[in-house]
């Protein structure tokens, strides 16, 4: 007797580019009935209207301090760029030192021995590595203070990178500390409306979650579910939606794209 065979259904994997328009074949197959996957997108989309309303509580005040926060990093890290040239240049300077040593020495040696000269020929000799050694004392001298010169330079400039270190490092603690007035007054409602948000999540599938979060990211005013507006139009970009569609919305058990934007419109009252 021949086994029956059991055919796995295959899911659809999650894309990016997902959006309720490219879903919409599939959006009835689920644990939930499109009305009630239609009534917890929108309680989703309400949940997630009370957060946005308390994140704009804050205003500019979390950019603001991420600017600072950056700005003050961008500080410390050219300090330590500058520290590891002060570095470099007190290497090149203790090197020149060796250098003139050596050169000194070699002077005092030539001279030694020009004093000591047998014939014309032997005198031009010396006398012209005693020119080259003075020569490259110089130059190491003078290495040696246009590096002292880029030191001072580079410590004027950690200098004032460390004053507004600290001009901005106070205007940053006193942005943290409204910041942490706000988020703290509001601390209880937010924790709410996450908790309700994170709840209607879990009921929904991965694709529905991912058109909801791209379309609600993707547009100015954070609507992927509306509802009808004034009686005849789309909740999110205001066009005109046809009888035909106004009942399906009406009935709730009927999924309903807007055909401009490419939001759920759906029937609050139902």
């Amino acid at each position: 007797m021949a086994t029956k065979k059991t055919v796995k259904k295959v899911e659809t994997p999650n894309d990016s580019r997902e959006t309720f328009v490219s879903l919409s074949k599939t959006f009835a197959d689920s644990d939930l009935s499109v009305a009630e996957k239609l009534k917890v997108l929108y309680q989703l989309q309400a949940a997630d209207n009370e957060i946005g309303k308390l994140m704009q509580l804050r205003g500019e005040l979390p950019a603001e301090v991420s600017a600072l926060e950056t700005e003050i990093e961008g500080f410390k890290a050219k300090i330590a760029k500058l520290g590891e040239a002060i570095k470099s240049e007190e290497a090149s300077i203790e090197m020149n030192k060796a250098k003139i040593a050596e050169h000194e020495a070699d002077i005092a040696k030539y001279k030694a021995q020009i004093e000591n000269i047998a014939n014309s020929r032997e005198y031009d000799s010396i006398s012209k590595e005693l020119e080259n050694e003075n020569l490259l004392l110089r130059i190491a001298d003078k290495f040696i203070s246009e590096a002292k010169d880029r030191i001072e330079d580079d410590k004027r400039q950690i200098e004032e990178l460390e004053e507004r270190i600290s001009v901005r490092s106070e205007d940053l603690a006193a942005k943290n500390e409204e910041l942490a007035a706000i988020v703290s007054s509001t601390a209880d409602e937010e924790k709410t409306y996450t908790e309700k948000r994170n709840a209607l999540a879990a009921k929904l599938d991965s694709r529905t979650m991912s058109a909801y979060e791209r379309i609600k990211s993707s547009v100015h005013n954070h609507l992927a579910v509306v509802p009808v507006y004034n009686g005849e139009a789309c909740g999110g970009c205001f066009n005109t939606i046809t009888p035909q569609r106004l009942v399906d919305i009406a009935s709730g058990s009927k999924l309903v794209i807007c055909e401009h934007c490419g939001r759920i419109i759906v029937n609050p009252e139902i």
